[in-house]
C-alpha cells in the first residue's frame, strides 16, 4: 500500500512539474510574440505584426490589455477587419473587464454602428451599459445618442426617467465644462506666456469645451419637447408627497421649472420652499429669492439674494448666480442694471458666453428704444454683435449658440445706403444713445 502510494506521489509531482513547465514555456512564447508585435506595430510593419497579434489574441487573450488597444487600431484603421474588430471588443471586455470598461462599451457602440455591425436596439443596450458604468468616460457623441434613446423608450411611458436621465447627464457634462472653463481662464490670463505645451493644452481645452457645448445644446433641444409646464407640473404635484425630502429631485424639479419659464405656477413656489427647507444652501436661497420677490417682499429678496451669493466660494458658482441675478433684473425690466450684474458674472468667469450673449440680447431688446431713424435704431445691433462676437471667442462651448446670434446681428447693420442718408462715414465712430451708451464702429 506503501509503495502504491509512493508511486501516486511520484505521478503527481511529475505531472505538476511537468505542467509548470509548459506553463512557463507558453508564458515565455507570449511574451516574445507580444514583445516582436509591438515592435512591428510601433514600426508600422503592420504585415509581422498582425502574425503575431494573432497568435496573442488566440493563446495568450489575458497577458496584457495593449493587445486589444493596439489590436483595435491594427484591425479596423489598417487591416479593416469589421468582424475581427468585433472580436477585440469582446475579448477585451471578456479578459480586462476592469479596464476602463464605459469607454470600451462606448467606443464598441460606436464602431457596430458606424459599421452596420448591430441594430439601433442592441447598439442602445451597449450604450446603456456604458451609462451604468460612468458616463463621463462616454464619448461625447453617444452621450448623445444614449440620451436620445432614453427619449424615444420612455417620454410617454415614464417622463421622469427622460428628466432624470436629463440631469444626470447634464451634470456630468457641466461638471467636465466647469473644469475646462478653469483651465482655459488660467491659460488666458492676459499676464501670461504661453509655452509650447501649454499653447497645445488651451485649443485642446477649448476644441473639447466646443464638442460638450455643442452635446448641451443639442440635449436641451430634445428635452424641450417633452419638459413643457404643462407636462411638469401634473407631474411634479403627483410626486412632491413622496419627494419633498429629496434634495437632489427638488433641485432639478426647481431648476427644470425655472429654465422653462414656469415661475407664475403655485407650483414652483411650492417646490422653491420646499427645496430651501430641505438644504439650506446657496442654490435653494437664490431660487427662494425670487418668491419673496414675487410676494412682493423685495428687500428680503435682496437680502436672500447677497446671502446666497457670499456662502458660495466657487467662482464659477459665484458668476452663475450673478447671471441669474441678472435675469431676473432683465425681467423686471431693469436693463441696466441687468446689464451691471452680466458684467459682474463675467469677473467672476472671464469666459462666460452666456453673460455676453445676454448683455447681447439686453441691447437688442432695446433697439427700437434707443434711436431716433432707421441709422440709430441699427446701430444697437452693432453694439450686440460685439457682445457676441466675445461671448464666441471667450467660451468655446457656446460658440455655436453665439455663431446665431452673429449672423442674425450681423444681418440687421445698417446698410450702405443707410449710412450715407444718414450722412455718417464708414469705419467712423458712433455712440449709442439711451442707456447702452457704448461707441461702436459704424460698418465699413
Amino acid at each position: 500500500m506503501k509503495k502504491i502510494t509512493f508511486l501516486l506521489a511520484v505521478t503527481v509531482l511529475f505531472t505538476t512539474v511537468k505542467t509548470n513547465a509548459q506553463d512557463d514555456e507558453a508564458l515565455r512564447e507570449c511574451t516574445i510574440k507580444y514583445n516582436l508585435f509591438k515592435g512591428d506595430n510601433q514600426s508600422k510593419k503592420y504585415d509581422d505584426a498582425y502574425i503575431n497579434w494573432i497568435y496573442l489574441m488566440d493563446n495568450c487573450k489575458d497577458l496584457s490589455v495593449n493587445i486589444y488597444k493596439y489590436g483595435a487600431d491594427l484591425v479596423q484603421d489598417i487591416r479593416k477587419d469589421p468582424v475581427l474588430a468585433k472580436r477585440v471588443y469582446e475579448q477585451r471586455l471578456e479578459f480586462f473587464p476592469d479596464d476602463h470598461p464605459a469607454k470600451v462599451h462606448s467606443d464598441y457602440a460606436t464602431y457596430l454602428a458606424d459599421n452596420n455591425l448591430a441594430s439601433e436596439k442592441e447598439v442602445f443596450v451597449i450604450l446603456e451599459k456604458a451609462y451604468e458604468i460612468s458616463p463621463q468616460e462616454m464619448g461625447v457623441k453617444n452621450i448623445y445618442k444614449y440620451f436620445q434613446g432614453v427619449t424615444d423608450k420612455y417620454k410617454d411611458e415614464n417622463p421622469q426617467r427622460v428628466f432624470d436621465t436629463y440631469d444626470d447627464v447634464v451634470e456630468s457634462v457641466g461638471e467636465k465644462l466647469d473644469g475646462y472653463a478653469t483651465r482655459i481662464n488660467e491659460l488666458t490670463d492676459s499676464t501670461k506666456v504661453l509655452d509650447a505645451k501649454e499653447t497645445r493644452l488651451l485649443k485642446a481645452y477649448q476644441n473639447n469645451s466646443t464638442a460638450l457645448g455643442t452635446i448641451e445644446g443639442g440635449l436641451d433641444a430634445i428635452i424641450s419637447e417633452i419638459a413643457t409646464c404643462e407636462r411638469l407640473v401634473p407631474l411634479y404635484k403627483r410626486e412632491f408627497e413622496e419627494k419633498k425630502g429629496d434634495a437632489i429631485w427638488l433641485r432639478r424639479a426647481v431648476s427644470r421649472m425655472f429654465n422653462k419659464d414656469c415661475q407664475d405656477d403655485p407650483m414652483f413656489e411650492t417646490l422653491a420652499k420646499a427645496y430651501a427647507e430641505a438644504t439650506p444652501s446657496p442654490d435653494s436661497y437664490s431660487f427662494y429669492a425670487g418668491i419673496l420677490e414675487k410676494n412682493g417682499d423685495v428687500s428680503g429678496a435682496i437680502a436672500m439674494r447677497k446671502k446666497a451669493f457670499d456662502l458660495e466660494t466657487d467662482p464659477l458658482k459665484k458668476s452663475r448666480y450673478k447671471l441669474k441675478f441678472a435675469e431676473t433684473a432683465k425681467n423686471r425690466g431693469q436693463l441696466s442694471e441687468a446689464r451691471s450684474l452680466a458684467r459682474e458674472a463675467i469677473r467672476y468667469n472671464p469666459s462666460s458666453g452666456r453673460a455676453y450673449l445676454l448683455i447681447a440680447r439686453l441691447y437688442q431688446s432695446s433697439v427700437n428704444n434707443c434711436g431716433g431713424d432707421e441709422f440709430e435704431k441699427r446701430m444697437v445691433y452693432a453694439a450686440a454683435l460685439r457682445q457676441a462676437q466675445i461671448a464666441e471667442s471667450v467660451d468655446p462651448s457656446m460658440s455655436s449658440v453665439a455663431r446665431k446670434y452673429i449672423d442674425s446681428y450681423r444681418s440687421n447693420l445698417p446698410s450702405k445706403k443707410v449710412i450715407f442718408t444718414a450722412g455718417v462715414a464708414p469705419g467712423s465712430s458712433y455712440t449709442i444713445k439711451c442707456w447702452i451708451g457704448e461707441t461702436v464702429t459704424v460698418p465699413n
